[in-house]
């Protein structure tokens, strides 16, 4: 081999990718940068006639787009899902667990119906779709996860402690399935945003005494993210590139948790 050919590719060229929650936020970042990057991609939708048109961008970037309906928090979604992509592709190269909810509130008011719908998206959706995918890639020899986590998943963030739990679990999940899939050829990594500007975050940010403090503590850079920068990053752990990195959550924080 080649000193050239040798050279790591940064890109997912002619792979086949699924991201959920993909409509908007975070998850539409997402999916677009994996389709400039190559990937045909399959949108995990709540609801499947709400794609946010995402799927014509996909198109118009010369990919192949394929909506469908999965609700993580309804598990029987999941599995039909994952058939539709390999009946339409021939394999499942790429999932990205993005789809997830952050109902706050104060630790001593949260309703178990918080609790456990927040559970359902953020953990158990995360988990059932990563073991329907992961079924796929062991019969491929070759897959990549990747799983949104949160700096919350590190830190403390007041007024979020089941969605801080969740997200700690998460990166604990991805050390696990890691350890357990390597040998099947894949790789199984998280990404940890910090506070980013999506239609999720919108309202929070808006008050103007929580955004100042935010960027205050986004110690590094001082500014909010943007979910391209964390788009990015995903692009990079699903690339061969990326091909010794397995079990690690990326902190994508802006220098929050280094002060």
């Amino acid at each position: 081999m080649t000193f050239e050919a040798a050279l790591p590719r940064f890109d997912v060229r002619d792979q086949v990718a699924l991201v959920t929650g993909a409509a908007r936020g975070l998850g539409r970042s997402i999916a677009l940068a994996l389709a400039e990057a190559g990937a045909h991609v399959a949108l995990g939708l709540r609801d499947i006639d709400a794609d946010g048109g995402v799927a014509a961008e996909i198109a118009a970037r010369g990919r192949r787009a394929l909506p469908l309906q999965l609700d993580v928090a309804r598990t029987e979604q999941i599995a039909p899902a994952m058939q539709a992509v390999v009946d339409e592709f021939g394999r499942l190269d790429i999932l990205v667990n993005n789809a997830g909810i952050a109902l706050g509130g104060r630790a001593e008011a949260v309703t178990e119906a918080d609790f456990d719908q927040t559970l359902a998206v953020n953990l158990k959706g995360t988990f059932f779709a990563s073991q329907a995918a992961g079924k796929i890639m062991i019969s491929q020899g070759y897959g990549r996860i990747v799983n949104l986590g949160s700096q919350a998943g590190a830190i403390a963030l007041p007024g979020e402690a089941v969605y801080c739990m969740t997200k700690a679990a998460i990166a604990h999940l991805t050390k696990c399935l890691a350890v357990e899939w390597g040998r099947h050829g894949i790789n199984v990594n998280a990404v940890a945003p910090t506070f980013v500007r999506t239609p999720g975050t919108a309202e929070v940010l808006a008050d103007q005494a929580f955004h100042d403090d935010v960027v205050e503590r986004i110690a590094a850079l001082h500014r909010i993210g943007e979910p391209i920068e964390v788009a990015g990053v995903v692009v990079f752990l699903a690339s061969p590139a990326a091909s010794l990195i397995t079990g690690e959550t990326v902190l994508i924080d802006g220098g929050w948790t280094a002060r």
